[in-house]
């Protein structure tokens, strides 16, 4: 191999790594919340497209999850009994529901991750804005072929 090869595995490795730590802190998050896996997927789904500017139907919700409506709604009321979530009718046809992250599931939330926001700002502050730049576009050329990937891995199934 030569050094861009052991570079890319590097990186690879690395991206790997952070996913399976990033995945344990989500855990750890989701048992100290009283929440499933799923829910917790759910909620990040909905604090993302709200931050969009683009908020989730349960419909949309369930297509990003994967799950059956049925277990839509089941996530969705657990997450609205604990104050998570909330639905809200803000379209001229009352029959469309929006979901938005709950003001008491956004502090918890900011509350847990607060300790490694801060951590991520510190080493992000080691970068210059253009170097960011780059880690950006590779990140989100990462996420497109892994997003790329995981639909034809459904296709298949």
């Amino acid at each position: 191999m030569n050094e861009r090869d052991d570079l890319r595995a590097d990186v690879v490795d690395l991206l790997r790594l952070y996913s399976i730590e990033a995945q344990h802190v989500a855990h750890d998050f989701a048992n100290q919340q009283g929440l499933h896996f799923t829910d917790l997927q759910a909620l990040i789904a909905v604090m993302h497209a709200e931050r969009r500017g683009d908020p989730l139907t349960p419909g949309r919700l369930g297509d990003t999850l994967g799950l059956s409506s049925g277990a839509t709604t089941a996530v969705i009321d657990r997450l609205e009994r604990a104050g998570h979530l909330r639905r809200t009718r803000e379209s001229a046809d009352r029959r469309v529901v929006h979901l938005r992250y709950g003001e008491p599931g956004m502090e918890l939330a900011v509350a847990f991750f607060r300790p490694l926001g801060r951590r991520s700002h510190a080493v992000m502050d080691d970068f210059s804005p253009a170097e960011l730049e780059t880690v950006r576009r590779f990140l989100s050329g990462m996420y497109g072929a892994i997003t790329e990937h995981h639909a034809e891995l459904k296709k298949q199934a």
